[in-house]
């Protein structure tokens, strides 16, 4: 089995500004770091297609949707920006960069659990785990992970799946596409209190969510994960895992000031993909979320594929 990478030209389409650390660079900087690491021939490439307003529904209100889909500015018009919030914009690309986003991961989905491949990295922006059924909001469109999450589920007929969220930024979004669903796990660890500042209040029984101090070292994590996450997820017994794979919590990365590094992503991921074997047949669809500072961000994907990809 191989491990698949999805991208498509049109996700560095999307921006928002030259000032905006959500960029198209992310994605050159992980090809870079791909080839100078020489395992990107070791990779099968795929082509991200667009997902269909209907894959979004499963998870957005049609009123989300067509906000994003009606307010993206003309190519030749004056001003090509939108404002959604204060840090969320859309461009005339957006709309097509967030479809091939969501359809990455779908294709991801119905590649993997064909048997296919035995796991996928979607290199893919916008990223999506802010996203709420509602709303855009921090720097996300749609909820890439939670669309793919659904449609494993309710067209592929999974029975049980987890969500697991290393950003450094809590993933309201996906919380509040999934609580209370006892379909679906969701395990992540965030640094508190930090945007979007949430997932401390009652969370749902299904909703293992662990926030952390800043400063908070990698041996912290590993600790969490070990006492929290694995217990949590062998007893969920998921078919299929996602994993909301933000980097930003890389000591590096000044988006946020928790301390991982490169070993820590490959342990974290080690730590899924034992679980995924046990229960999953191996099943893995990861999505590009957070990393924002390029030389980390193109290291810590690398240590994420690499262990996804059995390259270590």
């Amino acid at each position: 089995m191989t491990t698949a990478f999805y991208t498509h030209a049109d996700c560095a389409r999307h921006e928002m500004g030259s000032w905006h650390p959500e960029s198209p660079t992310r994605l050159q900087a992980i090809e870079d770091q791909l080839i100078a690491s020489r395992i990107s021939n070791l990779l099968d490439h795929r082509e991200a297609p667009v997902a269909q307003e209907s894959d979004l529904a499963r998870v957005h209100s049609l009123d989300a949707i067509a906000r994003i889909r009606e307010n993206c500015p003309r190519v030749d018009a004056e001003d090509n920006y939108f404002p959604l919030d204060a840090d969320t914009t859309l461009n005339p690309y957006t709309w097509r960069a967030a479809l091939h986003a969501a359809g990455a991961a779908i294709a991801a989905t119905d590649a993997v659990i064909d048997g296919e491949i035995e796991n996928a990295f979607c290199s893919i922006r916008p990223p999506g785990h802010h996203a709420t059924p509602l709303e855009a909001m921090g720097f996300c469109m749609f909820n890439n992970v939670a669309i793919a999450a659904k449609h494993a589920l309710e067209v592929r007929g999974l029975q049980r799946v987890a969500v697991v969220d290393f950003d450094v930024h809590h993933g309201n979004g996906t919380e509040e596409s999934f609580r209370n669903d006892p379909r679906v796990l969701m395990v992540s660890f965030f640094q508190h209190p930090f945007y979007p500042y949430s997932g401390t209040e009652h969370p749902a029984a299904n909703m293992i969510n662990l926030p952390v101090p800043a400063h908070s070292s990698g041996g912290v994590v590993r600790q969490l994960v070990l006492e929290k996450w694995l217990p949590a997820l062998h007893q969920q017994r998921p078919e299929m895992i996602f994993i909301s794979a933000g980097f930003d919590a890389h000591r590096e990365d000044e988006m946020g000031q928790m301390g991982l590094v490169e070993a820590d992503y490959a342990w974290i991921t080690q730590q899924i993909k034992d679980v995924a074997r046990v229960y999953a047949q191996g099943r893995i669809v990861s999505c590009l979320e957070g990393g924002y500072d390029l030389s980390s961000l193109g290291r810590s994907v690398v240590a994420h594929i690499k262990v996804l990809a059995d390259l270590e």
